[in-house]
Order: C-alpha cells, then structure tokens, then sequence
C-alpha cells in the first residue's frame, strides 16, 4: 500500500512539474531571452551599411559595369 503511494506521489510531482513547464511558471535554464546588458538601444544606434558614393565614383563604376557586360555578351555570343 504505502509503495503504491509513493509511486503516485511521484507521478503527481512529474504531472506537475510538466504542468508548469507548459505554463511558463517553471525556472529557465540558460540565458535569459533578449540583448545583453550594456548593448546600445537600436533606435538609438548608428546603423551599419554602404557609405554614400559621390558623383564621380558613380560614374566610374557605371563605366566599369558597362565595359564588364559588354565583353560578357561579346563572350557569350
């Protein structure tokens, strides 16, 4: 008798032990979700990307891609 009440009291605690995983109520293990502290907010911070091209450098590369593809057609035909 007292064996077949320890087996469902352990049952019980496992129940409610996956009940409160499924609820969110249960400890996280590992590293709490979001950024690190003493990261830069990202509204605030100074987006990575492409520096602006003058004019000039406009140009050149606009020659340069028109020589570039006209030998690739030449090639190709």
């Amino acid at each position: 008798m007292a064996d077949a009440l320890g087996i469902l009291i352990a049952e019980r605690d496992r129940l409610n032990q996956a009940i409160e995983i499924l609820q969110g109520d249960a400890p996280r293990r590992g590293r709490k979700p979001g950024r690190p502290p003493g990261s830069t907010n990202k509204k605030t911070a100074k987006k990575r990307g492409r520096k602006p091209m003058s004019p000039t450098a406009k140009k050149a590369v606009s020659e340069r891609m028109k020589k570039y593809w006209a030998a690739r057609r030449k090639a190709k035909g």
